[in-house]
């Protein structure tokens, strides 16, 4: 599994986000979107998706990931 991380950082506006998404296996055969945000180097939001199947997860998370790109992370 690889886990996308990306960030927003404007120095101007003193941001410094971070968006993780990562697809896991869960115990019982469904998959789970697992999604993390907030400030670099502070502990943030933690957030799981449960899907049945692992298409159904990846798709959630590509959904995710176009948001992030659209709202300026890299």
């Amino acid at each position: 599994m690889t886990a996308i991380m990306l960030t927003r950082i404007d120095n101007s506006r003193n941001m410094a986000r971070l968006y993780k998404l990562d697809v896991q296996p869960t115990l019982f055969g469904g998959w789970t979107l697992v999604r993390e945000w907030g400030r670099i180097g502070q502990s943030g939001t933690v957030r799981a998706e449960f899907h049945a199947s692992r298409g159904r997860a990846d798709l959630a998370l590509i959904l995710h990931w176009v948001r992030r790109i659209k709202r300026g992370y890299r």
